[in-house]
């Protein structure tokens, strides 16, 4: 993935190493990142509506004002990472790891965070 390109909505990175890159405000609609490494990763302010995170390593992850809105992100590692602000309406959070994330301002009211 080349740090420079910011549209890589409708890509496909299933199990890739992305560890460090920066795609700080890049437009990640609907990608698919399943089972990918991102720790370390500046995601902050990106669009990853509808986006698949499914068991992704988003540890030490920067996702400081990121629209999340509607991402399936079932059994993603967030432990350590920044989701200040994040927009989480309606994202499939069911069996996450988020030790030590700042969730602060995070907007998750309707994240479904378990099978009920």
């Amino acid at each position: 993935v080349s740090e420079s390109v910011k549209d890589l909505s409708y890509t496909s990175h299933i199990g890739q190493d992305l560890r460090e890159v920066n795609l700080s405000g890049a437009d990640l609609r609907r990608a698919i990142f399943d089972g990918a490494d991102l720790e370390g990763a500046n995601l902050s302010g990106c669009d990853l509506r509808d986006a698949s995170l499914k068991r992704v390593n988003l540890t030490k992850v920067a996702l400081d004002g990121a629209d999340l809105r509607g991402a399936k992100m079932i059994k993603a590692r967030l432990s350590f990472s920044n989701l200040q602000g994040a927009r989480l309406d309606g994202a499939d959070m069911r069996g996450i790891r988020g030790k030590y994330a700042v969730w602060r301002d995070a907007n998750w009211w309707d994240a479904t965070m378990d099978d009920s």
